[in-house]
């Protein structure tokens, strides 16, 4: 399973919303019980589940949400659905990752690495310093608007504020429990690449 998308032109549809926490709890237990993303998508916008001020709001938001929850295969989704607070946000975290190339590079390149390096600290300096280097390979990121580029930084930080893997400034030290290591283990090892962690399979 493909999860970023190399050189490809980045999705920076993560614009729309944060980490959508609340959004995938509602979304989650619909996909469980249909068994279909279609039907999800069209019960959560037929009942406005999601208590949108407006269809189109709440068609982008849906659509935000689904593409992350489809990036979880269906233990995942399981697990989330009955998962603490703390481990769904890590979930949407891993989901978002796997959603969004920009966001698993930045997750990767920046915040990992600057956590394994004791350089915890990370500003709005490092996100525009990504971009300034990304540009050069994704010239789509040179041609945003810079109100565009704004909302793209608050929203992420914001997301791993939400995630618990920023505080103050500070990136934490991932929280993952001994159930989400061992979803890693089973089918996806490589994904402990999206969090700040020092265990063994981090640094492998």
């Amino acid at each position: 399973m493909t999860f970023t998308d190399g050189a490809a032109r980045y999705d920076l549809s993560f614009t729309v919303g944060d980490l959508l926490l609340r959004e995938a709890g509602i979304a989650a237990p619909v996909y469980l019980s249909t068994n279909s993303w279609a039907a999800t998508r069209e019960q959560i916008l037929d009942e406005n589940l999601f208590q949108a001020s407006s269809r189109a709001s709440a068609q982008r938001l849906i659509r935000e949400t689904l593409k992350r929850l489809r990036r979880l295969d269906l233990n995942e989704l399981r697990f989330f659905a009955a998962a603490a607070p703390s481990e769904k946000s890590l979930l949407m975290w891993l989901a978002a990752c796997r959603a969004h190339g920009f966001i698993a590079e930045f997750a990767e390149e920046v915040v990992r690495d600057r956590f394994l390096l004791l350089t915890p600290e990370l500003d709005y300096s490092h996100f525009d310093t990504f971009v300034s280097a990304k540009a050069l390979w994704h010239p789509e990121l040179s041609q945003l608007k810079e109100s565009t580029v704004h909302k793209l930084r608050s929203n992420l930080f914001r997301m791993m504020s939400q995630a618990a893997l920023l505080m103050n400034g500070q990136i934490q030290q991932a929280l993952l429990t001994d159930p989400i290591r061992a979803l890693f283990a089973t089918h996806y090892p490589e994904d402990i690449r999206f969090f700040p962690d020092r265990s063994m399979e981090a640094v492998q």
